[in-house]
């Protein structure tokens, strides 16, 4: 009976505009979101990780965020200095908040034990989601990409996100680095 009901119904203008969005979506976008899932699923386990592996999050947040400045906004103008405004303050952010206790540095293995966190999986859809509806909102309205009261709050999103991706990397690396000059060779406490 439901069924025959939904079938009857019209669809809205705003279900036509979500179909076409979607169906004009690129296949590897979906691939990335794929690949932010399973990364941000890992994040939520406590595990040891290598410094090489730690470096993977921070890196593509940081490429999908230039990208999305870049691509939606260009690097002239005001919003460069929006990201890099934004990305101080959240790598201060994840510095401060980044608790150092938790993370243990193996430096005969050149890794650390990290605590699993839900936090990283939050950002990465956070930075997914904007830079799809920053993308669809630029399709329907291009006179955006002009607009500072778009570009300042858009870009200051996209830099927070990556600094704090970068600052909870920086933290784990001090930690590392402190770990590593006070072992000896073979990893034994000096």
């Amino acid at each position: 009976m439901l069924a025959q009901y939904v079938h009857r119904q019209p669809h809205t203008k705003a279900d036509t505009m979500l179909q076409q969005i979607f169906s004009h979506t690129p296949l590897y976008v979906w691939a990335i979101l794929g690949f932010l899932v399973y990364r941000g699923v890992l994040a939520s386990r406590a595990r040891e990780v290598t410094l090489r592996k730690l470096c993977i999050i921070p890196l593509v947040m940081l490429a999908l965020s230039l990208s999305g400045v870049h691509g939606s906004f260009g690097l002239a103008g005001v919003a460069p200095f929006a990201w890099v405004a934004g990305a101080l303050a959240g790598a201060a952010l994840a510095w401060m908040l980044t608790d150092a206790r938790k993370i243990v540095a193996i430096p005969e293995r050149g890794s650390v034990q990290r605590p699993g966190s839900w936090v990283p999986m939050i950002l990465m859809m956070s930075i997914f989601c904007m830079k799809y509806a920053v993308a669809v909102t630029l399709a329907v309205a291009p006179a955006y990409a002009h607009a500072a009261s778009f570009i300042v709050p858009v870009c200051l999103a996209y830099g927070c996100f990556s600094g704090i991706f970068l600052g909870g990397l920086l933290r784990t690396v001090a930690v590392y680095r402190q770990a590593h000059m006070t072992s000896g060779p073979q990893g034994a406490a000096v």
